[in-house]
C-alpha cells in the first residue's frame, strides 16, 4: 500500500509541477516561431474550438447514456465516455498546447475508445471483488456471536402480517 502512495505522489508531482513547466516551454517555443500575438490568438482559438467540440460530444454522450438507461441496459461504456469527455473538456479549456492535444484525444469519438480501455483497466485493477455473504453481518452471516442461531434473510419461511398501532402506547406515536 505504501508503494502505491509513493507512486501516486510522484504522479501528482509530475502533474502539478512538470505539466505547467512543459506547457510554459511549449508556449515559449511556439511564441518564438510565430510571435507572441499569434500564440495568444492560437491559444484563445484553441479554447473556443475545444468548447464547441466538448459541447457536441458531451451532448452525444448524454444522449447515449439516456438511451441506454431507457432501454434498461447497464451504461458502463456511456459513463466512461461521459467521464472522458468531462476530463477532456477540462483539459481543452486549460490554456496550453499539450493539455489541448490530450484533451482533444479524450474528447474525439475515434480516439476515445483507446482511453476508455485504459480507464476500464485502471479502475478494474483498483476494485476489490466482494462475494455475497463474505463480510460479517451480511445476509446469511452471523453479525455477532449472539446472532449465530438467529435466521437471516432467505433462511426460512416468510411470515406476512400487518402493523397494528396501539393508541394507548405513547411510544407508538408515528406522527400521522
Amino acid at each position: 500500500m505504501s508503494q502505491r502512495r509513493g507512486r501516486l505522489g510522484w504522479v501528482l508531482l509530475l502533474l502539478f509541477v512538470g505539466m505547467p513547466l512543459l506547457e510554459l516551454y511549449m508556449v515559449i517555443q511556439v511564441g518564438q516561431v510565430i510571435g507572441a500575438g499569434w500564440t495568444i490568438l492560437l491559444l484563445v482559438l484553441d479554447s473556443v474550438v475545444g468548447a464547441i467540440v466538448v459541447r457536441r460530444e458531451g451532448a452525444r454522450a448524454w444522449r447515449a447514456l439516456r438511451d441506454t438507461l431507457a432501454r434498461g441496459g447497464v451504461p458502463a461504456k456511456e459513463l466512461a465516455d461521459g467521464a472522458l469527455v468531462l476530463v477532456g473538456g477540462t483539459l481543452l479549456l486549460t490554456p496550453g498546447f499539450v493539455t489541448d492535444a490530450l484533451g482533444l484525444l479524450l474528447v474525439l469519438p475515434f480516439s476515445r475508445p483507446l482511453f476508455r480501455g485504459l480507464l476500464t483497466r485502471a479502475l478494474a485493477s483498483r476494485l476489490v471483488p466482494v462475494t455475497f455473504g463474505s463480510w460479517p453481518g451480511a445476509p446469511g452471516q452471523a453479525s455477532s456471536p449472539g446472532d449465530a442461531g438467529r435466521p437471516g434473510p432467505g433462511s426460512g419461511p416468510v411470515v406476512r402480517g400487518d402493523v397494528v398501532e396501539d393508541p394507548e402506547d405513547p411510544s407508538d406515536q408515528r406522527g400521522d
